[in-house]
């Protein structure tokens, strides 16, 4: 139906209803204005939608001419844990270094270290050295424990494997204490082939 049919059929049905009541009129007006705003309307709306259908179109292409995104492959909870030990690891290089902190730190706390004996070993499964350092120590508890907190602070990657204590008297403040160390150390210089053993005793003065 065209828009001057429409106006025909309107003025046709105005005229013929002039001859009524004025509340048939008004309800021919609604009636007509009605029908004028849907031959208006709906070509408006369809117009819209095929605008918006053509940008989802071409969106759509946009999208699939994208290059596939590969995820990167998530690494298992075992090797994780794995690497970050790897990373964790001393210079193999330079355990003489943490020596060196090792008696800086138990100087400064006040203790006295006159013998220390040291083991060095391979690991051929872990892949990973070890430096094992036992120290007899004297002094108060507290003073020992602090000394024991400050190392591990100061060297990340050893551990204290073993700690005794001996007092000569039940009043007397002072313990003789056995220190077991450990440094884990990496294996990328030169390794101690088939799980080789290292051992020897210096005297620190």
């Amino acid at each position: 139906m065209t828009m001057q049919r429409i106006r025909q059929a309107g003025l046709q049905l105005y005229l013929g209803l002039r001859r009524s009541g004025w509340l048939i009129n008004v309800a021919a007006l609604l009636f007509i204005l009605g029908i004028f705003g849907w031959s208006v309307g709906v070509p408006h709306f369809k117009e819209k939608l095929a605008v918006q259908q053509s940008k989802l179109q071409r969106l759509q292409h946009t999208v699939a001419s994208l290059p596939p995104t590969v995820l990167p492959a998530k690494m298992p909870v075992a090797q994780l844990r794995l690497k970050d030990f790897y990373a964790a690891l001393g210079e193999q290089r330079y355990p003489e270094q943490q020596v060196k902190t090792l008696f800086a730190i138990a100087a400064k706390n006040g203790l006295a270290l006159s013998q220390a004996e040291y083991k060095a070993t391979y690991d051929s499964a872990g892949r990973f050295h070890t430096y094992r350092i036992q120290l007899p120590i004297r002094g108060q508890y507290p003073v020992i424990r602090q000394f024991c907190e400050q190392v591990l602070l100061a060297i990340p990657f050893a551990s204290l494997d073993e700690i005794t204590f001996k007092r000569d008297a039940i009043n007397n403040p002072q313990l003789e204490t056995k220190l077991s160390f450990t440094l884990y150390l990496n294996a990328k210089q030169d390794q101690v082939a088939g799980g080789e053993v290292a051992n020897r005793k210096a005297g620190i003065e």
